[in-house]
């Protein structure tokens, strides 16, 4: 019995050094502390009332930039150079990427050749039309031959003018092979790189500015008689959870689209800097109108899975109440409690996971001044 015993007391001694403790020892704590009531402070808690939000469509959609240009190949030729990377700044005018021109320069000194020759054949077709012209009026020559002379001058001339085109446009050719950025801003897509062969039509690299974002969303069809242009959206971004961002409704579509029933509107930014980095998800709701409701803040709501519940403080303890949720204002960052909660229900504003059901609590002040007269009364 001894043997066992010390056997039992050297398990426990090597757990502990471990820093492992039994399961049922473990369970014993949790009991415990479960025994021990929640101390809380009244700004730990929050009473619900009703209050108002703003309601309307449900805007889904993205943040993309209004100026954005989709540069492509216009002339079929290898790449040479691509002199900015994604996410670098561009000025007006600045050089991207430059296609070999190599060919494109033969054939514009090919066009100035011919240009050079046709332009001599019509100075020469020039001076005999009008000397044949000068004798013909002297009586000295025909009628036919300064006729003959006349067209033989406006053929060199259509073809010094033919051959002034094909200069021309070997010329822009070349200004084809380096690809320029429109307008200020950032390089947001680079799609080739030196060495590539670039097909006419083929996209070289994106620019966007992102000083002109806002936001493209989508409306149903079926609440497409409530929107009105200058209404506000209240709506959040993806990546900025703790940004509420507002906005006016600058022009909505004409036509829904045929397969998803929805209307594209456009939301320029009102107050905060929009975001700079384009294609991120947005949602939102546009106010038409202003409800009376029961809300509760998002901080006392916990989650698991696709349920949803708060922490409701009655009769001195906390109960684990499931809610239904509706509508959230991304003004206030509340939401619709449709059922679970009523009226004057008290639950904790920023509960924890460790909380568990039914566990008794008690007011910290109330604590503090029982624990004042312990210490007073010097028991």
């Amino acid at each position: 019995m001894l043997r066992q015993t010390v056997l039992a007391l050297v398990v426990a001694t090597l757990l502990a050094a471990c820093g492992k403790t039994p399961p049922d020892a473990k369970v014993k704590a949790d009991k415990e502390v479960a025994a021990q009531p929640l101390l809380i402070a009244p700004e730990d808690l929050s009473r619900l009332s009703i209050g108002s939000y703003d309601s309307g469509p449900v805007i889904t959609g993205s943040i993309q930039p209004e100026k954005r240009a989709d540069l492509r190949a216009e002339v079929s030729a290898v790449v040479l150079q691509v002199l900015k990377e994604n996410g670098e700044k561009v000025r007006r005018g600045d050089l991207i990427a430059r296609l070999d021109d190599s060919a494109i320069r033969e054939s514009l000194s090919s066009a100035e050749e011919a240009a050079r020759a046709s332009g001599q054949s019509f100075e020469q077709a020039e001076r005999q039309y009008q000397r044949l012209r000068t004798l013909q009026a002297q009586g000295m020559s025909s009628m036919q031959a300064m006729e003959d002379a006349e067209v033989r001058r406006n053929n060199a001339q259509s073809d010094l003018v033919a051959a002034k085109a094909r200069v021309a446009t070997a010329r822009q050719q070349i200004q084809r092979t380096e690809v320029r950025a429109p307008f200020d801003g950032v390089v947001s897509d680079r799609k080739v790189s030196p060495g590539d062969t670039a097909q006419i039509g083929k996209e070289l690299v994106k620019v966007i500015d992102p000083t002109s974002m806002r936001f493209e969303g989508l409306v149903s069809a079926d609440r497409m008689s409530e929107l009105k242009v200058g209404e506000t959206v209240f709506f959040r971004v993806n990546g900025y959870a703790d940004t509420d961002f507002q906005g006016k409704v600058r022009r909505i579509a004409a036509a829904a689209n045929a397969a998803t029933r929805q209307v594209e509107v456009l939301v320029d930014f009102a107050g905060k800097e929009a975001p700079a980095v384009a294609g991120l998800y947005a949602e939102g709701r546009v106010q038409t109108q202003t409800v009376s409701a029961l809300m509760l803040p998002e901080a006392s709501i916990q989650r698991q899975g696709d349920e949803a519940f708060a922490w409701r403080v009655k009769d001195g303890q906390i109960a684990k109440t499931p809610l239904k949720l509706g509508a959230r204002d991304e003004r206030q960052g509340l939401y619709v409690v449709a059922s679970g909660l009523a009226a004057g229900d008290v639950v904790l504003r920023r509960p924890t996971s460790a909380l568990q059901d039914g566990r008794k609590v008690e007011m910290a002040k109330a604590a503090a001044a029982s624990a004042a007269s312990v210490a007073k009364t010097g028991g």
